[in-house]
């Protein structure tokens, strides 16, 4: 006669399965099938007094004989066969639910397969919600070859505003200002829908070479998209240049505060630096706006902290961290607001700067001098203002 030993706290010896389905199983309703009248009969557990240790007082000891060893037997095996089932269900019901192709190069044989699905979830969360999938048409890519510049200024343009962009190439966005400083200066645009006007920005880019282009619309509305693919462009092709300044056509820079007084050329490069004039607002919803935000949109009261699309500065670094950055967050038209949403995601606060104005300020010698940049000024005024301010150096204010 064998006889076991099993001890059990508090507790009979009733053994629960859960079906996948909710269903409830007992293992005492296991019975042996006999191969002669193939009915259940249930077999009884034969309870027995033996003296234990004190140190086991309080627990339940069952002890088996034979046919008690056959119980607990057929318990265990149906027990095994109920698992069996359920984990077959369970896989059966998982794979016609769960689309396979999200799985695809993630089934290695594993004991864990949480950590499988975290892949999975992980490549789920990776994924680009706003691909900036565009071509370039015109490139400059060997801009930064030679030598990293201390400065980029990307400036966003349109196709029929070749006089402003002649007016800079001849003023502040002089590359050779600066004896000494390499500064590389690049227009943005998209593709326009007039081909005639295509082809005038090609036959401008073979001249001058400071011209990008990618294949989308250039519009009011893909502001943030030219944006973006400076961005891309200085990450991509200039990562080594120390600082970018973003601006617009019709912006006049004073490139000696802008270098000397903020940059500093001789201090050591600062990093996720951000910086112009930050404006702390909330979206408009009159839809009569030009800076119209639909609230299904941008739902929220408040933007973050952004800098005036006008003119703002920070360092090479953040260019790549915008960029990869805006693959996953939901694209708005406002391309300042939505650079200003990028910098929340990657916790960089931009810094105010009242050299920076995003409005236009009547000229004055001494006015300028203390700006570093002035809104709404047009080609011959740009000229007027640089030839003022570079033959009266000498003068006081």
């Amino acid at each position: 006669m064998f006889f076991g030993l099993l001890m059990i706290k508090d507790l009979d010896f009733t053994l629960y399965t859960k079906y996948f389905y909710g269903v409830y199983l007992s293992a005492d309703l296991c019975m042996e099938i006999t191969e002669n009248s193939k009915k259940w009969k249930p077999l009884p557990v034969k309870e027995e007094k033996t003296q234990v240790h004190s140190r086991y007082k309080g627990y339940r000891f069952v002890t088996w004989n034979r046919r008690a060893r056959g119980t607990m037997a057929s318990k265990v095996s149906c027990l095994y066969i109920l698992t069996v089932v359920c984990w077959a269900s369970a896989l059966w019901y998982l794979s016609i639910t769960r689309p396979t192709s999200s799985y695809t190069g993630h089934r290695q044989v594993s004991s864990i397969s949480i950590a499988r699905k975290n892949v999975s979830f992980g490549n789920i969360r990776t994924r680009p919600i706003n691909p900036h999938s565009f071509d370039f048409l015109i490139n400059e890519p060997n801009k930064c070859e030679k030598s990293a510049p201390f400065l980029v200024i990307l400036i966003s343009t349109t196709h029929k505003e070749f006089d402003a962009r002649q007016a800079i190439r001849e003023t502040w966005g002089d590359e050779n200002n600066f004896k000494g400083i390499k500064i590389s200066t690049l227009f943005l645009l998209g593709k326009n829908a007039d081909p005639v006007l295509n082809q005038m920005v090609e036959q401008e880019s073979q001249i001058f070479h400071d011209i990008i282009v990618e294949d989308f619309i250039d519009s009011y509305h893909n502001l943030t998209l030219k944006t973006l693919m400076g961005m891309r462009w200085v990450a991509t092709f200039c990562s080594k240049a120390k600082y970018v300044m973003k601006t617009d056509s019709d912006i006049f820079v004073n490139m000696d505060n802008l270098i000397y007084k903020l940059l500093k050329p001789n201090t050591k490069p600062r990093r996720r630096y951000f910086t112009g004039y930050v404006i702390n607002g909330g979206p408009i919803r009159d839809v009569r706006s030009k800076w119209y935000m639909p609230r299904d949109l941008y739902p929220d009261s408040n933007y973050p902290p952004f800098c005036s699309g006008t003119g703002y500065i920070f360092s090479a670094d953040v260019a790549e961290l915008i960029y990869k950055t805006s693959l996953h967050t939901r694209l708005l038209h406002l391309e300042d607001v939505y650079v200003g949403l990028c910098l929340r995601k990657l916790g960089i606060h931009p810094f105010q700067n009242s050299g920076f104005n995003h409005w236009k300020m009547a000229y004055s010698l001494c006015r300028y001098r203390r700006v570093i940049t002035v809104h709404q000024i047009t080609p011959e005024e740009m000229h007027k203002i640089w030839n003022d301010m570079s033959s009266k150096k000498h003068l006081r204010c």
